[in-house]
């Protein structure tokens, strides 16, 4: 006997748009509510956000200068925000392709599923560059990367 996959779940005929809707409109609406935060209270100035552990310790962890980015974002800075994350700014235009999918499959009642084949091996060279990016950023050689 064979196992088989289960089939998709599909989304609740009865619930309304909004029902859809609400999870990805709260979690968009959270992010908006942190960059207006982010743009208002100037991350770059010490202690303004509090202080970063790992930074503390001199160790830049692959989240360091994300706040910094998010704010010299919200100014226009493309190049200071890169400066102070790269890898922050390179995954941007993927996390607002994947929230837009999320409320545009919510929105129509056919939720985007992206199938677990793309989903593995993207997560294990996601991690992966992000290790790397963490040690070339804390070595001499990369030091162009820190914030």
């Amino acid at each position: 006997m064979t196992a088989t996959a289960p089939p998709p779940v599909a989304e609740d005929a009865s619930a309304t748009r909004w029902q859809r809707v609400r999870g990805p409109a709260l979690v968009i609406g959270g992010l908006g509510i942190v960059t207006l935060a982010l743009r208002l209270r100037d991350p770059h100035e010490h202690g303004s956000w509090g202080l970063c552990p790992s930074a503390a310790m001199g160790v830049y962890c692959p989240g360091c200068g994300g706040l910094r980015a998010v704010n010299d974002l919200t100014h226009g800075d493309l190049a200071g925000a890169a400066s102070s994350n790269l890898a922050f700014v390179v995954a941007l235009p993927f996390i607002l392709a994947g929230l837009a999918l999320w409320i545009l499959g919510r929105w129509r009642g056919r939720p985007y599923r992206v199938p677990m084949s793309v989903i593995t091996p993207t997560a294990y060279l996601s991690l992966a560059l992000l290790a790397a990016f963490t040690v070339l950023r804390n070595l001499p050689v990369g030091s162009w990367l820190a914030p």
